[in-house]
């Protein structure tokens, strides 16, 4: 019906892999004038990152503790390095390089970067490359899009368009890495036909996985501050649904999902998942696929 995350580890490396987010000191340019400034109209102060380990901290030691808490609680034996919060390759090629190999513990069997389409110089996917090659890992590129409506990337402030993502993910894939494309399928400004078009795009691109996010607002962001004054309302979960379903079926077979909501710090949360939890949400669409007959890459016309 989905092709889960969890299937794909599974099938890949013999057993359960479980992720060990890294928080590192960067920033992102679009907040610091190089693009933009004020992040992404959904984006909070503490971007993605609200429940990683502070990035005062070495990559070596955040590893350590994680995957201690890891271990304890389901006896892991392998881990993904999730570089998670903000734009990790914003920085220079050398720095790049010395923190990934910083990940290559015996347990880790592959590095994910998360980052955007316009941070992707060629000599920072050479160094992905090299680290690839050199220490056997494999490296697998999350890159956010959102949407392939440009028109919506510009009303949040995303300071890039769909040519940007397209080219990153060209190049990602001629160097043999592999590629998660990060979408929000129930933004607003968007229609059914621009979520479909999205997954279209995906699947003719041939990323690997695919991360879909749930839309949360934040208090003191852009998307926060026009939602107390009433000026914006998120879609209601049968939209979401309709909507999930609808990327999905439109999605290859072959892209693994990592996931199909989201999540956000309670203290700060305006709005998220309509109360739910993701598990609950997760077994919604599901019901609703099952019970219709729907399955992924069913509508999906690339080979």
């Amino acid at each position: 019906m989905i092709y889960t995350f969890s299937e794909y580890l599974e099938k890949k490396y013999g057993e359960k892999v479980y992720k060990l987010p890294v928080n590192l000191p960067f920033t992102c340019p679009n907040r610091d004038g190089t693009r933009g400034t004020g992040g992404c109209a959904f984006c909070g102060e503490e971007g993605a990152g609200f429940e990683c380990l502070s990035s005062s901290l070495p990559v070596e030691e955040q590893l350590r503790i994680n995957a201690e808490l890891i271990h304890a609680r389901y006896k892991a034996k392998k881990y993904i390095a999730y570089f998670q919060n903000y734009t990790n390759t914003y920085t220079d090629a050398h720095t790049l390089k010395k923190n990934l190999e910083s990940a290559c513990r015996d347990d880790v069997v592959a590095l994910y970067i998360s980052t955007r389409p316009d941070c992707l110089p060629d000599t920072h996917i050479d160094v992905l490359s090299q680290v690839q090659q050199i220490w056997d890992r494999d490296v697998v590129v999350e890159v956010g899009l959102q949407t392939a409506n440009y028109h919506t990337l510009k009303a949040l402030n995303r300071c890039h368009g769909l040519a940007e993502f397209i080219d990153a993910v060209i190049r990602l894939k001629k160097a043999g890495l592999g590629v998660c494309a990060h979408c929000i399928t129930d933004l607003p400004m968007d229609d059914l036909h621009d979520v479909t078009e999205t997954a279209r795009i995906l699947s003719a691109l041939h990323v690997d996985q695919v991360k879909c996010h749930s839309l949360y607002i934040l208090k003191d962001t852009v998307l926060g501050t026009l939602y107390e004054a009433g000026g914006f309302q998120p879609l209601t979960f049968s939209d979401y649904v309709t909507r999930i379903i609808a990327f999905i079926e439109h999605l290859d077979k072959n892209i693994a999902v990592q996931r199909i909501a989201g999540r956000a710090p309670d203290d700060r949360s305006l709005f998220c998942n309509w109360g739910m939890s993701w598990w609950r949400m997760k077994d919604a669409v599901e019901l609703k696929m099952m019970k219709d007959g729907n399955f992924q890459g069913r509508l999906c016309d690339f080979s």
